[in-house]
């Protein structure tokens, strides 16, 4: 609470849709700050406005400066001033991952799913030869690993691991192999990051999509969707339908299906943000 009243204080407005994201705009400048436990983030469009706000959290809080940020909870930060892009890459982690699963010398596979894969719980272990062969296997553990890449700067992961975690309680061998595929596929791609670049205008832009009855087990429809700022994603989602899929779905409107699936929280918050730094 006291850091809350005290930045209030210094002309930090505490973000709507997430409490540890602190605004302030000034004469046309902006900063903002991010608060992570006991860290904090701070990316401004001034350097002496981020001065002035060290200055300021030093003489109320203990807290040591350490620079300009290059890592940040297992992301790194790369910056191009000159060409005006900032990238988010999760390389190291990627490279940690593949050495985990023994994986860091599989010969890299272009794509993790192709037209035509499909999987269902047909091909769960049907006896117990087959569970024995999974026990030693670390499905769970690898799936895990493979969506924490894909929540923070891998929305192209989003779709296979949707659909392997499916199978997370009883996973088969023909699953197995799925998952060592999309191991693959990145050890092709660890270098690949989420990439942001100057702008005057910051407009959010969306896309969305859907296939038809996809899941052989319930019939129900895989629907998708991102968001992108400064060129770059910001919100992405893929998903089950959570009704059975059948010919009076096809009436909807793509309006609809956009209304059902954005994530109002996160959007409705980067528009606030957009708002307040075009009105001062």
């Amino acid at each position: 609470m006291k850091f809350d009243e005290t930045i209030r204080k210094f002309g930090f407005k505490e973000n709507e849709e997430d409490n540890c994201i602190y605004a302030k705009f000034k004469n046309g400048r902006f900063i903002f700050l991010i608060l992570y436990v006991d860290d904090i983030l701070l990316a401004g469009s001034d350097v002496n406005l981020l001065l002035e706000t060290k200055k300021f959290l030093s003489s109320n809080f203990d807290m040591k400066d350490l620079g300009e940020a290059s890592f940040v909870f297992g992301i790194g930060i790369h910056r191009d001033r000159r060409k005006g892009v900032l990238g988010l890459s999760q390389k190291a982690y990627q490279e940690k991952v593949l050495k985990k699963y023994v994986m860091h010398e599989s010969k890299p596979t272009p794509a993790p799913i192709v037209k035509g894969d499909s999987f269902g719980k047909h091909q769960c272990p049907k006896n117990q030869y087959e569970l024995e062969q999974m026990k030693a296997v670390p499905y769970a553990s690898a799936i895990g690993s493979l969506q924490y890449a894909q929540v923070c700067t891998r929305p192209d992961l989003i779709f296979v691991t949707g659909v392997l975690g499916r199978y997370q309680s009883n996973p088969s061998i023909v699953h197995w192999k799925m998952v060592k595929k999309t191991l693959r596929y990145v050890r092709g791609t660890t270098a690949l990051m989420l990439t942001y670049r100057k702008s005057e205008s910051l407009e959010i832009e969306g896309y969305s999509d859907s296939d038809f009855a996809g899941d052989v087990d319930d019939r129900k429809s895989m629907s998708g969707y991102i968001f992108t700022i400064a060129k770059g994603a910001i919100s992405w989602k893929s998903s089950k339908q959570s009704v059975t899929a059948s010919m009076e779905g096809l009436r909807a409107t793509p309006a609809g299906l956009l209304n059902g699936l954005l994530s109002p929280y996160l959007l409705s918050g980067c528009k606030k943000l957009i708002s307040d730094r075009h009105s001062k």
